[in-house]
């Protein structure tokens, strides 16, 4: 069984950063060991309160996907066991939520692909028939499927910062236009095929978002996590209604909870320090974890 993570340093490798959940180790000068912990962010704030087993979900979560989308863009999985690089001791804090990756230069825009309208592309449709200056047809419901999945790109932000929507011509303007059409054409591409593996599954993949890398050969690789509840909003089909949010197997049940949490007496504001999580929601989130695996699995 392994130990829940919340915060820990391994003392065998140099700490290169410590991310909202995943914690990257130089392994030499060209490989990374990516941890998983077992911390939750919800609005850009890491909660106080880690979800036991999480860090391990998401990692085979991901490696799920890697495998399944392995045709369509390479990823940065260098194949080697990440109990390699550690001593004994620390066996137990990587064991099962570690990847042995190759080392990138990442690109600091997240590709994002919506296949539904929800949460902030919900929100910004209602005040201009757009999503990230994509213009969608008029009429449209929360949670209405759109004709096509579509590229709504972010710039990537600091920790303890909001990551900023931005259109495709500022995506080109930061990264060039090559590089921005082959990351849209590709993560689409990705978002497609997991829908069609998900859905045969019993889950709607919503929308979702891919980060990318160079090789030092100048290649397009798929990185860090893919697919997860992190990253994702998984909803059942058997449960979906256009109008309404569905009940999802991802983090938007702790973010309606900190919706309504207090800190002090007043409403959260979605800065540090985030609301003490009570055993209770720390439960449920990590059973919905849990459920959207078990059907993948399935």
């Amino acid at each position: 069984m392994n130990p829940t993570l919340h915060t820990h340093t391994l003392g065998s490798l140099p700490l290169l950063a410590r991310g909202k959940v995943r914690d990257n180790y130089a392994v030499g000068e060209d490989r990374i060991l990516m941890v998983a912990s077992d911390r939750i962010s919800a609005f850009d704030v890491v909660m106080g309160e880690p979800i036991p087993g999480k860090g391990a979900l998401l990692t085979q979560m991901a490696l799920f996907w890697f495998d399944k989308l392995g045709h369509i863009c390479p990823n940065h999985l260098t194949g080697d066991a990440p109990e390699s690089v550690v001593s004994d001791a620390e066996k137990p804090f990587v064991t099962q939520r570690s990847m042995l990756v190759r080392r990138l230069k990442p690109i600091p825009v997240e590709a994002v692909v919506r296949g539904y309208l929800a949460g902030s592309g919900w929100k910004e449709y209602q005040d201009s028939q757009s999503v990230c200056g994509v213009p969608l047809p008029a009429g449209l419901k929360n949670a209405s499927r759109l004709p096509e999945p579509i590229f709504t790109p972010a710039a990537k932000a600091e920790m303890g910062e909001h990551d900023e929507n931005i259109s495709f011509e500022q995506t080109v303007a930061m990264i060039g236009q090559d590089l921005a059409e082959r990351i849209r054409s590709i993560s689409i591409a990705l978002y497609e095929a997991a829908y069609d593996i998900a859905a045969a599954k019993g889950i709607l993949i919503a929308d979702t978002k891919f980060e990318f890398g160079l090789s030092p050969e100048g290649s397009l690789v798929l990185m860090d996590e893919v697919l997860t509840p992190d990253s994702s909003r998984y909803w059942p089909a058997d449960a979906y209604r256009e109008g309404a949010n569905p009940p999802s197997f991802d983090k938007q049940y702790l973010r309606d909870w900190l919706e309504t949490a207090q800190v002090d007496g007043a409403a959260w504001d979605k800065t540090a320090p985030a609301p003490v999580l009570p055993s209770e929601v720390i439960s449920l989130t990590a059973d919905k974890y849990q459920e959207a695996w078990a059907r993948l699995r399935a």
